[in-house]
């Protein structure tokens, strides 16, 4: 077996989880078998408990580990399932130790930090959180020190990731900080056998000789990784410089000549669509996190898939749920008037997950619109929770009607908590993990997105759900809860008929979107944003012809290189590796938050104008539809629309990971 040790210098973020993905899936193209482990310096046990604010989001796993968002960021790279064991942390070592302790394991010997945790890494390691020189680091650089002598030196490299910082005033990059961070690791006892520099811009050759002379490797050991267009670019850019041959050698690794070049075919591809997209659209982040976008890492993600299988461009407008308020409208009426704004002058709304009572109220208020407004909608787990609380209010004239999350006291508690719940403690006692849902009717938008199967797998995470003792009233006012858990007593998925797109789901989704393989609920949304989801649903979950072409695509494989050679270029639009989950928030060209001048459009706020004004911004934007290919079939023969062009439809073909076959073995009609 052979360990890739990924360390970071200078600065935290610098982009060491995109790095680390990458090296592995640079590996795989080569045919080898590649795994990820993130070790993480927090006492904490798990990243149950982390506030979106300081971490980002909890990634959440199909056994129900919750872990760092970095192992989200490999799942999406390596098409891999990780498992919590996959997520190291100080708390999971320090609590083993311990209870090994107390029960005598270590006949009377004294306990140390190093000796036993250095027993319990002994992994495959491709990231080590921090950054060298992080005093909470120490036991484990300490540990891998001890373990690259184990395991000889032809089974063990060390990939550091450190800044070239290149400030204005002079613009000169500068190395001094890449030598002290190598000198530290290196007094440390580990050297590193790659060094990849993060800039702004790319570094001159004279830049490498001077980090390969005082940091004591060779040139050809020193990567430039510079801010690139997107981030399908970056492990392209690294094995253009050498970085298979490197590993080859340095770990003695076997490579088939020629190399395999078909998974580096496909994420040149990526690279090459993502420049060319012209067509736009528009989706409203209506969350109460969204001053750190990181916390809708995977949601982001799931949807900039969605949008590239359908060849547009994704714009995100980041909603503070707060500023939707009515209270806002006297306490900040620019922000009010400015988040109605945005909302009403997008092409579609998602409300994802969160926890606590803030911004609920502007939640329910966006969700009530996009209803009312034939608006597509989709939510995710406290989005669903809303839509069904917006539903008995405005629907069932229930107008005390609540969460008990929320509202403890409420005499409609339409949301309850679960009963397997442990009320004294908080990490690891929700709902989590991979679980199964079953549809229960087979006229569902979403049954067909899911290829018209009886049950899929999504995973879960969440603490309250829907009120069983409601769901019959709920239902005969129009709300349909198309799927449930397998006992049948757990609403998992809601629809409301007569509407573009409005659907709710408690599991979430996005944690199993992939590049090449997108989530279906935001498959659905990006379609029905675009106005394509019924000629979508009519060919069989396939995009016509005329969209297919709208990004030109070689037909051939060899000719792919070539044409991606050209497009993939340093010049143009650059985004930077920085940030936690490695430059998510940058795979497109444009996911700020975007403010409208309020005469340029017709829509107002609540309060502010008449209901004509909003039906003048939410008139149909149905697109004109090429004809079905095959008559008579409505639902989907097979998961095979999202392809990038011809040459990868074998990536769609079949049912998608979340999705299990019918048991009738036939499509519903």
């Amino acid at each position: 077996m052979k360990y890739i040790l990924v360390t970071g210098g200078v600065i935290s973020g610098i982009g060491k989880g995109v790095i680390a993905s990458s090296v592995g899936t640079i590996l795989k193209s080569c045919g080898l078998q590649v795994t990820s482990i993130k070790i993480d310096p927090y006492i904490n046990i798990d990243a149950g408990t982390f506030s979106p604010y300081e971490h980002g989001e909890v990634y959440v796993l199909d056994d129900g580990g919750e872990v760092d968002l970095d192992l989200g960021n490999y799942e999406r790279f390596l098409d891999i399932t990780l498992h919590k064991d996959n997520n190291i942390t100080t708390g999971k070592i320090y609590q083993h130790v311990i209870n090994k302790e107390r029960k005598g394991d270590y006949l009377g010997k004294t306990v140390q930090v190093i000796i036993c945790t250095r027993v319990l890494i002994e992994v495959p390691s491709l990231q080590l959180g921090g950054t060298i020189g992080d005093i909470e680091g120490m036991p484990f650089v300490e540990a891998f020190r001890q373990f690259q002598f184990r395991v000889k030196r032809e089974n063990f490299c060390c990939v550091h990731v450190s800044l070239v910082p290149q400030p204005k005033s002079t613009g000169e990059h500068k190395t001094k900080p890449t030598q002290a961070s190598v000198r530290e690791l290196r007094g440390l006892g580990l050297s590193p056998d790659l060094i990849v520099c993060r800039s702004e811009n790319e570094i001159t050759k004279a830049v490498k000789d001077k980090i390969s002379n005082f940091c004591h490797v060779e040139p050809r050991q020193v990567l430039c990784m510079h801010d690139v267009p997107s981030i399908y670019h970056v492990p392209i850019f690294m094995e253009e410089q050498g970085i298979v041959e490197l590993f080859a050698e340095r770990l003695h690794l076997q490579v088939p000549a020629p190399r395999p070049r078909r998974l580096m075919y496909k994420w040149r591809d990526l690279a090459v669509k993502t420049e060319r997209l012209t067509r736009e659209v528009t989706i409203a982040l209506v969350g109460k996190y969204i001053k750190l976008q990181d916390a809708y890492s995977s949601v982001i993600k799931a949807l900039q898939h969605s949008a590239l299988a359908c060849n547009h461009k994704l714009k995100i407008m980041y909603i503070d749920a707060e500023e939707l308020e009515p209270a806002m409208k006297t306490d900040h009426p620019v922000k009010f008037h400015a988040a109605w704004q945005n909302l009403c002058t997008a092409d579609g709304i998602i409300v994802p997950g969160g926890f606590g009572s803030r911004g609920v109220e502007g939640k329910i208020a966006a969700i009530e619109w996009a209803r009312k407004m034939k608006k597509p909608f989709l939510g995710v787990c406290l989005g669903l929770q809303c839509a069904v609380i917006e539903f008995a209010r405005s629907a069932l004239g229930w107008q005390d009607a609540n969460s008990a999350e929320i509202d403890p006291t409420t005499s409609h508690p339409v949301i309850i908590e679960m009963p397997e719940h442990n009320v004294g403690q908080m990490g690891g006692t929700m709902r989590l993990g991979k679980r199964e849902t079953v549809f229960n009717t087979a006229d569902s938008v979403l049954r067909k997105l899911y290829q018209n199967v009886d049950t899929i797998e999504e995973r879960h995470r969440h603490r309250y759900e829907v009120n069983p003792a409601y769901v019959a009233e709920f239902e005969k006012a129009g709300l349909k809860f198309v799927g449930k858990d397998t006992s049948g007593k757990r609403m998992e998925v809601i629809e409301f008929p007569n509407h573009p797109y409005f659907v709710g789901v408690q599991f979430h989704p996005e944690y199993i979107s992939r590049p090449l393989k997108p989530s279906p609920p935001y498959m659905g949304l990006i379609l029905a944003s675009c106005g394509r989801l019924n000629g979508y649903l009519l060919r069989g979950c396939r995009l016509s012809p005329r969209q297919l072409s709208d990004v030109g695509s070689s037909s051939e494989e060899e000719a792919l290189p070539v044409q991606a050679e050209a497009a993939i270029s340093p010049k143009g639009p650059r985004v930077s590796l920085a940030g936690r989950d490695s430059l998510h928030h940058h795979e497109l060209h444009h996911h700020e938050l975007h403010h409208h001048d309020l005469h340029h459009s017709h829509a107002l706020a609540p309060g502010f104008s008449r209901s004509e004004d909003y039906r003048s911004v939410t008139s149909s934007h149905e697109e004109p539809e090429e004809p079905a290919r095959s008559e008579g079939h409505d639902v989907p023969p097979q998961f095979n629309g999202n392809a990038l062009d011809g040459r990868d439809n074998e990536a769609y073909n079949g049912s998608p990971p979340h999705a299990k076959p019918s048991k009738s073995g036939q499509h519903d009609s």
